[in-house]
């Protein structure tokens, strides 16, 4: 391909050529103008591409602009190659970045970014949810004016990050937990970073409740065991008052020996996520156990009616289903009074799932204590529970079983009336 300077002498010298021809038939002025109009063709070429360029630049089509003949086609074809070349760049950036946007709205955390004066640039829906923000509507506001706790406030003042913050009874409901904490990037900006801590709070809740409840369960039979002690060692009693001291201090260290038993059993309960194994056990060998330890216990001040409606196998664990079944029982024995009934019933439900149910006609539960009975310690009568024996974990023992054999725990009662308490197992748990 010629030069553009070679085509531009070329070109000037047609010029000369045709003003020369014009000049000797038509005269000095047709020379000029048919010079100029060779000169212009140029000019007129260049302005043509360049209204096309204009074109299909303001319709962001110029990949696609045909490119010309000549000079102008090695100017089109590097200027479509830069302009491709800066898409694939922006569509690579915009694809990083709905990545990244894409992972923080994945976090179970929430983030927000602050600018230097701590503006809202940004915010996943999770800190949306968390302060009630909204990312269109609070952008560019600071966030000062929109979480308005005196703590918060006072933590972005004093630019201390070191330590995070809990901020208690926040959400749209105020029933959440959050620990947040700022960290300094770019240029004096902060990322802010939410975490929902109300399980962690609960379960440190629970465990300072669960340490004070054992603490004063124990330290009751042991002061009562103390005291007896002393009374032996300083009194001269007779064998009669010595055999009476010995059966009060047996029954306050049986009661510690079940209390420490159930706790152990809870232990493991908790620490075995596992499903329980799939072993075949007899329900009629299984109500005959019951029944026996049933009428020991009760020791003949109660009627009991042991029913099998549908005999079959449940799978699962039979220690642990024995304990589940047999803190039910017992339970219905200790809060039922004296010369009452109390009934355990085996059956297939129409859906083919077994249920096992234990019916008092005791003094029954009132509605606001029924969501919490499986809860350690939890008891609607404290002073009558610590007479009966009751360690008050038999309730939360069937409840880590019922969740080990997939199976549901429901209670109804009627106060004054009595209390039925049923263990519902999956089909898949129920063979012939």
């Amino acid at each position: 391909m010629l030069s553009v300077i070679t085509r531009f002498s070329l070109l000037i010298c047609l010029a000369f050529l045709a003003a020369s021809i014009a000049l000797s038939h038509l005269g000095p002025f047709p020379a000029i103008a048919a010079g100029i109009s060779i000169l212009s063709i140029p000019l007129i070429y260049s302005y043509i591409n360049l209204a096309r360029l204009r074109k299909f630049t303001g319709e962001d089509a110029l990949e696609s602009m045909p490119l010309p003949s000549g000079y102008w086609e090695e100017i089109f074809f590097r200027i479509q190659r830069l302009v491709r070349n800066l898409k694939q760049q922006i569509r690579s950036i915009e694809k990083q970045h709905s990545r990244f946007i894409e992972a923080f709205q994945a976090s179970p955390n929430g983030i927000v970014m602050l600018d230097d004066q701590d503006q809202i640039e940004w915010c996943n829906a999770i800190a949306e949810r968390f302060f009630g923000l909204s990312f269109k509507r609070d952008v560019l506001q600071r966030i000062n004016f929109l979480i308005r706790r005196p703590e918060f406030v006072q933590y972005l003042y004093k630019r201390q990050f070191e330590e995070p913050l809990l901020l208690e009874r926040m959400g749209p409901a105020a029933n959440l937990s959050l620990m947040l904490q700022a960290f300094p990037f770019g240029d004096q900006r902060h990322l802010l970073l939410i975490q929902d801590v109300t399980d962690l709070q609960k379960a440190d809740a629970m465990r300072r409740d669960f340490v004070a409840n054992v603490s004063h369960e124990m330290r009751t039979p042991i002061t009562v065991l103390m005291g007896f002690l002393e009374t032996m060692q300083s009194l001269d009693l007779d064998k009669t008052q010595q055999n009476q001291y010995f059966e009060m201090m047996m029954s306050q260290a049986q009661r510690m020996k079940s209390l420490v038993e159930d706790l152990l059993t809870l232990a493991n309960l908790e620490a075995n996520t596992l499903p329980a194994p799939m072993q075949a056990i007899s329900i009629t060998t299984l109500m005959a156990l019951l029944k026996n330890d049933a009428e020991a216990l009760s020791q003949g001040r109660h009627a009991f009616n042991f029913n099998i409606s549908s005999p079959s196998h449940l799978l699962g664990e039979e220690r642990e289903i024995l304990s589940a079944f047999g803190n039910l029982v017992s339970n219905a024995i200790r809060y039922t009074p004296d010369v009452a009934s109390i009934s355990a019933n085996w059956r297939i439900n129409e859906r083919g799932e077994g249920e096992f149910s234990v019916t008092d006609t005791g003094p029954g539960i009132a509605s606001e204590h029924l969501s919490r009975l499986t809860e350690r310690f939890y008891r609607v009568d404290r002073s009558r529970s610590r007479d009966t024996g009751g360690t008050g974990l038999g309730l939360a023992i069937v409840k880590h079983i019922a969740n080990r054999h997939h199976a549901q725990l429901l209670i109804e009662s009627t106060p004054g009336k009595g209390s039925t308490f049923i263990l519902r197992f999956p089909k898949e748990r129920i063979a012939d």
